[in-house]
């Protein structure tokens, strides 16, 4: 087992919502609760889980794009969650993010050529040329030509955009970069060219993954380890071929017995799921999931499950696994 570059323990974020009266705050929105997990570096980590799941918001939590209301992330053994503002400055390099919506995440009156040197400025890295020179090599490497630095973002094609996001993120040689759907947004046959051009760079700059999609094709495709998230909880957490071989999680089997199979002549058990995701606002008692399960127990209208592990390397939050583990 490699050595972890990131440790994220017991990460919490809520939002308030409702201050009307004195300020008082009527109510949180509970969108990541107690989630803790830890990545080796050179690997990616895969999330997963149905909108509104939590998933972002656990990866911009991550960066501190948004301040975690609980919990601690360790990067290279470094508190970031305690960090100075001069020691932030610092770890910010090594951390970096790509964004599902290239467009949105651009000043669209800014030249490209700026907004991929824009951190190099930030940061007070190199002269000039020394800039220049690293925003024309960033190009070059996600498959750019050097006439598209004095282009316009609006000018770009969805792909070539998201090749513009990635070279920004490489700008700093980070260790970590969270993709937060990085191709969700794009058509099929430009997805495999932008996580080919993924797996490329992590291979050449030993850069490490934490990879967010709903898609679970893409997820097996580019992950070594992968979190089903639900309601704002890691319900199950394990290798990549181990979930996908044998999900534990009734939650997990919904989710993969909805994916498509190249032999149409192959016939599959879907798992239709009934009712809708719980508000965070007001999640069920006990287990989040059970308003939804096929197998229900009353132990989980009482008690939340701890993610716990079922199998060496395997983790999975369920009363359900629990009860045939101590049969």
């Amino acid at each position: 087992m490699k050595q972890p570059l990131l440790e994220v323990d017991g990460l919490s974020k809520w939002f308030p919502f409702g201050r009307g009266f004195l300020s008082r705050r009527r109510g949180a929105v509970q969108a990541v609760s107690d989630v803790s997990f830890t990545v080796p570096a050179g690997t990616t980590f895969g999330i997963v889980g149905e909108s509104g799941c939590g998933k972002s918001t656990l990866g911009r939590a991550i960066l501190r794009l948004i301040e975690p209301s609980a919990g601690r992330i360790l990067l290279n053994g470094k508190d970031v969650t305690k960090a100075s503002r001069r020691e932030w400055l610092s770890l910010r390099r090594n951390m970096q993010m790509i964004f599902q919506d290239s467009y949105a995440s651009m000043n669209p009156r800014m030249r490209v050529g700026s907004i991929i040197q824009e951190p190099l400025n930030i940061h007070r890295i190199g002269s000039d040329g020394e800039r220049k020179e690293r925003v024309e090599f960033l190009l070059k490497t996600v498959g750019l030509q050097p006439d598209s630095l004095g282009k316009y973002p609006h000018e770009f094609s969805g792909g070539q955009r998201q090749r513009i996001d990635i070279a920004r993120a490489l700008a700093l040689n980070p260790n970590l970069i969270v993709c937060d759907e990085p191709v969700s947004a794009l058509d099929v046959s430009i997805q495999s060219q932008v996580i080919n051009l993924l797996n490329d760079l992590q291979e050449r700059f030993s850069l490490t993954y934490i990879f967010i999609s709903h898609d679970l094709s893409v997820i097996r495709y580019i992950s070594n380890r992968v979190a089903v998230m639900y309601l704002g909880k890691i319900v199950e957490l394990a290798g990549k071929n181990d979930l996908f071989s044998n999900p534990l999680h009734p939650y997990s089997r919904a989710l993969l017995s909805a994916v498509p199979h190249p032999d149409p002549d192959k016939v599959r058990k879907r798992t239709i799921l009934e009712g809708d995701v719980p508000s965070p606002v007001n999640p069920p008692s006990g287990c989040y999931f059970r308003t939804r399960c096929p197998q229900v127990m009353p132990v989980c209208r009482e008690i939340s499950p701890e993610l716990a592990e079922t199998a060496p390397g395997h983790q999975t939050a369920c009363h359900l696994i629990g009860s045939r583990k101590n049969c």
